[in-house]
């Protein structure tokens, strides 16, 4: 079978590797273009180009994929299916209708639940206890398409956008070949989605990293672990952002009298005050600094109790 595979990040190349492994003649890979990244800025290519690379695969990397000359370009790949995982752009009604067989899209979620862009982030932060990965035929909507198969697993207590990630990853590269290969025997059809039961996650924000104190500890270590490893969750002491990379749920400490935001105690993890229960700070980042164990960056930073989070010399949130 023909393949052209389109994905960008991290979460697709399982996928890639895994159709390569398997046999399927991938034709083409098309990517994102490359972007500066990092501290330096420097021009990187994204991890589906690098991994093309190595495989010896031909890669492509349109500025944007409606453009007459790349859409003549794929017609001439000829691809019988076209595989999606993560691409970062909208195909066109010219792409989604050029493979016989279609384009099919890797999900990292329990579709209708979680259409859209940052899957994995917004159920950790909801608190879902369950996700999963959907491979789907692609229509003009967003995430919309009919379910071919679906797959779910837990989201454990200690879990965070990116263990979350990885086994998903490695979840949507499996279900992908078990898809191909039902679909190449005809045991397979697509069915339609429930609109009625059908949630959103929208790109993540810079309003989606702040801490807002007077929340529940819960929905606090929810954010946290939905955040991590990227883009992190944070917070102000006096003018400097403090980000909160690891934390837990303090149900044991006495919060009485204390403001949200405030510190409860400092030693080997700072306990801080929320609209209703205390939330242990276990891995922080200063502006400037590295991320650093709470123990190790007390021993530099006297974030001492009575201390007030979230908040800037002024007195305001920013």
């Amino acid at each position: 079978m023909r393949v052209v595979f389109m994905g960008t990040p991290d979460f697709a190349v399982p996928a890639l590797e895994a159709l390569v492994s398997a046999g399927y003649q991938v034709v083409g890979v098309v990517t994102q273009p490359d972007r500066p990244k990092g501290r330096g800025n420097k021009i990187q290519p994204s991890p589906v180009k690098k991994a093309a690379l190595h495989l010896g695969l031909p890669v492509y990397q349109p500025v944007r994929v409606r453009e007459a000359t790349f859409i003549e370009r794929l017609q001439q790949l000829k691809p019988e299916i076209i595989v999606v995982a993560a691409f970062g752009q909208i195909l066109p009604p010219s792409i989604l209708y050029l493979p016989p067989r279609g384009c099919i899209n890797i999900h990292a979620s329990l579709l209708p639940r979680y259409r859209g862009a940052a899957p994995i982030h917004r159920a950790i932060m909801n608190g879902e206890r369950e996700t999963g990965v959907t491979i789907m035929f692609m229509d003009e909507g967003l995430d919309t398409g009919d379910i071919l198969l679906q797959q779910a697993i837990s989201i454990d207590e200690e879990d965070n956008a990116g263990t979350v990630h990885d086994r998903l990853a490695r979840l949507g590269a499996d279900l992908l070949l078990k898809t191909l290969h039902l679909l190449k025997e005809g045991r397979v059809q697509g069915r339609p989605q429930q609109d009625s039961l059908a949630t959103y996650a929208p790109p993540l924000t810079r309003e989606d990293e702040i801490i807002d104190w007077e929340r529940p500890a819960r929905d606090l270590y929810n954010q946290v672990r939905g955040l991590d490893p990227w883009p992190g969750a944070r917070t102000w002491w006096g003018e400097q952002v403090l980000k909160i990379w690891r934390a837990g749920l303090k149900e044991e400490a006495i919060s009485k009298g204390a403001k949200a935001g405030q510190v409860i105690s400092a030693g080997e993890e700072v306990v801080v005050a929320t609209g209703r229960g205390c939330l242990s700070l276990r891995e922080v980042q200063l502006q400037g600094g590295r991320r650093l164990p709470v123990a190790e960056f007390l021993r530099g930073h006297p974030l001492v109790p009575g201390t007030v989070l979230g908040r800037a010399k002024d007195g305001c949130h920013s």
